[in-house]
């Protein structure tokens, strides 16, 4: 896991910096573009998790989004029954929603990815011939519920072509110079993708 819950003056700052909360969540968004959703553990453990998000394409998933969640540790137990849903498979944004929570995404880049022609396993979960640029966006994932504020994971979400591209994640989500990332902060995210899509 990532560093501990950040403290709660942090997380208001946070939290007033982002803009309202997205329209849709994610998998609500995939749903209501392609008709169907679903999702898919490719690896799940206390730090990380890989998964993809996917809709139904003539019976066949298509990976609409490669997320990567990094969980951070938290000393409450707000959320540890929702947790427990989530690390057993549940779709982060609406299980913690049907609990009540609101969902809100703090933006720390909007770029792309470029999924190499070998050792990618990305491009076959999207049904793309590689190599493919891809638009990729990480974010801090905040939740807040009855006066609690929670600072849950970061989450890097790469997108299909046909999905999201960087300029409607740039409509969908407010970028702010004040939290960009570093190139090297950037490279090391992308290697939690590259590194491990051979898994």
């Amino acid at each position: 896991m990532l560093n501990q819950l950040a403290p709660l003056p942090v997380l208001a700052v946070a939290l007033q910096a982002c803009s309202t909360q997205p329209e849709l969540l994610n998998s609500e968004r995939i749903e209501k573009t392609f008709g169907s959703y679903g999702i898919e553990i490719l690896e799940s453990n206390d730090a990380v998790r890989r998964s993809n998000l996917y809709s139904l394409e003539d019976g066949d998933r298509v990976c609409r989004t490669y997320a990567v969640v990094q969980f951070l540790e938290h000393d409450t137990g707000y959320t540890d029954q929702v947790h427990e849903e989530v690390v057993s498979g549940g779709s982060i944004g609406a299980t913690f929603k049907s609990y009540g929570w609101q969902i809100f995404k703090q933006t720390l880049h909007v770029g792309s990815i470029t999924i190499p022609d070998s050792g990618t396993n990305v491009a076959q979960l999207m049904q793309l011939a590689p190599p493919r640029r891809l638009a990729m966006h990480v974010y801090r994932l905040l939740l807040e519920k009855d006066g609690q504020s929670v600072e849950y994971a970061r989450i890097i979400e790469v997108h299909h072509p046909e999905y999201l591209d960087e300029a409607a994640l740039r409509e969908l989500f407010d970028v702010s110079e004040s939290t960009f990332l570093s190139q090297d902060q950037v490279s090391a995210l992308v290697s939690l993708v590259t590194d491990l899509q051979n898994n």
